[in-house]
């Protein structure tokens, strides 16, 4: 036998050649010209079957409290009013137009949790604004619900495929335009609107309703909303939906909505102090009435002349501390009043501003602690109690609080002192007239109320005046720099780009495949197969096929090495014959070697004849002998095909 003397082989790169790949590929084209059908037939179906959605586009000015015509800064015209000033934060803003609590707002201003749609070939469109039936309850339905509706002749609809709360109830219904029906979803009618005349008759709407805040949600994870410029309050919304009116309707919309809610949060510092003036009012104009009625009743009871004239020198030297104690008196009820209502209000309750406290600093206090208390009920309304950021707003406001009581209480307490040492003066004036009648000293008590008292009230309903102007000089926070807009192009589905991965999975898809079978396939099939095995190679055969047509069986059997032929298969041989002689050891006496497949009909017979021939014709005696004792095989090539090894074992 001839042993293997050779090294082992060195394990080739597996660098994949472009040859290599294109002659996996090029027998199996039928494969990518069937995937590459399947993929562009799954990707036009999906475009044919997919709305296109559009994008809508607006940007909007945030503007400056301290620089709009907002509550505040209306009043801030009045030197007197004393209201505080505040900067917009643009961040707490962009936040606020991304709240659902807004796109709640605007979902149920444009009934975008009913929609209604119907079949356009492989699309469903839907008929924003433009459904030729409108379905109305007449009652509220919170129900998630969903039907088919079809219109018929004479006004006749059909109500089918019901789905209430996710699940089938199987039911339908038949009426006529205009009716009620009571369905498992609530009573509903059934109305024609005026698209109805664009309408084909017995075509099928599908309708669905929604709860509103689950629209809402699913409207604003859409709403993408950004800054344009760091340095700019400018803010940037834009919108994705298959309705470019539905999108720039949602857009408008939420403006509106947040300018709205904008203008509420800024007029609760009017509204509470118009409600502070209302109710003073109303106390003083009771009290000057009975004062009023105090001076009539005791001039008719003692026939009092006018003593005004018997007053002149009394009036003429405390003219001046009538009006310092006026002032002060006016002051003093005041302070007493906000420190009433510093004790009353509650946390959420702003304090009334515009009161007429002459005191720069404790006007300014209760305008900080009222920006605190409206930022606090902003982040409740967004959030819950539980935010840190609201509890140190409250730690805040209570802090504020104690710091306003204490000015409030010092503020009293000199006022009382100055009140009080005026008054002095004022009775030493007053001793100087003993002589006058007790009736006069009387009337001129009762007449300084009732002045003080007419002039707080005419305060009163000058600044009541002013506060009501104030609200109406408010104005929106935003202003629309660009208006919904966008391209009339689709920006889904991307044609392109879906074709395009289609084209690249039916060419991926078939050659992944072949190339893990070409792997994992373990026959030989050449050369390349055996580079990475430990085998020696000696050569390899090219296939030999006869085509001339053969009468028998005996005339298939071929010896085709022939002396002095260079044809291919013969020089095939020769050279095997060559590496076989090479491999022998020449210090032995190997003369024999074993001829072998692992399948049947794999050409052992035409291999040996043939290898055996070339031997021969080189000048070697050569016995081949064939050890298939069922199927033999060689005897044929030598004109022998019934004897064979077992005769001569025989």
């Amino acid at each position: 036998m001839i042993k293997n003397r050779t090294n082992t082989g060195k394990p080739t790169d597996d660098f994949i050649r472009i040859q290599d790949l294109w002659g996996m590929f090029i027998p199996k084209w039928y494969w990518f010209a069937t995937s590459l059908f399947v993929a562009l037939a799954t990707a036009s179906l999906y475009l044919l079957s997919t709305p296109n959605v559009y994008s809508r586009t607006a940007a909007i000015l945030i503007k400056d409290d301290s620089k709009n015509n907002s509550p505040a800064s209306a009043m801030n015209e009045f030197a007197d009013m004393g209201i505080f000033k505040s900067n917009t934060n643009i961040n707490n803003e962009l936040l606020t137009l991304k709240s659902p609590t807004l796109m709640t707002e605007v979902v149920k201003r444009l009934g975008l949790n009913e929609i209604y749609t119907i079949r356009r070939g492989l699309k469903r469109i839907e008929l924003y604004k433009s459904s030729p039936i409108l379905v109305t309850y007449l009652f509220d339905n919170k129900k998630s619900v969903s039907f088919d509706i079809e219109v018929g002749a004479q006004n006749k609809f059909y109500l089918s495929n019901f789905i209430v709360a996710g699940e089938e109830t199987g039911e339908r219904f038949e009426g006529i335009i205009g009716d009620s029906i009571q369905t498992s979803a609530g009573t509903l009618a059934i109305s024609l609107t005026s698209q109805y005349e664009n309408f084909f008759t017995g075509s099928t709407i599908q309708y669905s309703k929604e709860p509103a805040d689950m629209v809402a949600d699913s409207y604003t994870q859409k709403l993408w909303a950004e800054l344009g410029n760091e340095d700019a309050t400018i803010i940037n919304l834009s919108i994705d939906d298959a309705s470019v009116q539905k999108a720039e309707d949602i857009l408008n919309t939420l403006i509106e909505v947040y300018n709205e809610k904008w203008i509420q949060d800024k007029n609760q510092i009017a509204v509470s102090t118009s409600r502070f003036i209302g109710e003073r009012l109303g106390v003083i104009e009771n009290e000057l009435g009975h004062v009023d009625e105090n001076i009539s009743s005791y001039k008719s009871e003692h026939l009092l002349p006018d003593v005004q004239a018997a007053s002149n020198l009394y009036m003429s030297q405390s003219a001046e501390n009538k009006k310092e104690i006026q002032a002060l008196t006016n002051q003093l009820t005041t302070a007493q009043y906000i420190r009433r209502e510093l004790n009353s209000k509650e946390m959420n309750q702003p304090l009334p501003t515009n009161s007429g406290i002459a005191n720069v600093n404790i006007e300014s206090q209760i305008g900080e602690y009222n920006k605190i208390v409206l930022d606090r009920n902003r982040l409740i309304a967004n959030s819950s109690e539980k935010n840190p950021l609201v509890k140190d707003l409250g730690n805040s406001m209570q802090s504020m609080k104690r710091t306003i009581l204490q000015s409030v209480d010092n503020l009293i307490v000199s006022l009382n002192t100055q009140i009080r040492s005026i008054r002095q003066q004022e009775v030493a004036t007053t001793q100087q007239l003993a002589s006058n009648p007790s009736q006069a000293k009387y009337l001129l008590s009762v007449e300084r109320q009732q002045k003080v008292k007419e002039e707080l009230y005419l305060y009163l309903l000058q600044k009541r005046e002013e506060n009501e102007l104030s609200q109406a000089f408010t104005a929106y926070n935003t202003r629309v720099i660009t208006a919904p807009r966008g391209s009339a192009l689709p920006t889904a589905p991307n044609k392109k780009n879906i074709l395009l991965v289609a084209f690249a999975l039916g060419l991926l898809v078939p050659a992944v495949i072949i190339f893990m079978q070409e792997n994992m396939n373990t026959k030989v099939r050449g050369k390349k197969d055996l580079e990475n095995l430990s085998v020696p190679y000696l050569g390899e055969i090219p296939l030999y096929s006869n085509n001339k047509k053969k009468k028998n069986k005996s005339q298939e059997k071929t010896i085709v090495v022939e002396e002095g032929n260079r044809n291919i298969i013969n020089e095939a041989f020769r050279v095997l014959r060559s590496n076989v002689d090479f491999m022998k050891n020449k210090n032995t006496d190997q003369k024999v070697f074993v001829i072998t497949s692992f399948n049947p009909g794999s050409g052992k017979s035409f291999f040996s004849v043939n290898i055996a021939t070339s031997f021969a014709i080189k000048g070697k005696k050569v016995l081949v002998i064939d050890g298939d004792l069922r199927h033999g095989a060689i005897s044929a090539y030598v004109g022998s095909p019934k004897k064979g090894l077992s005769d001569y074992l025989g």
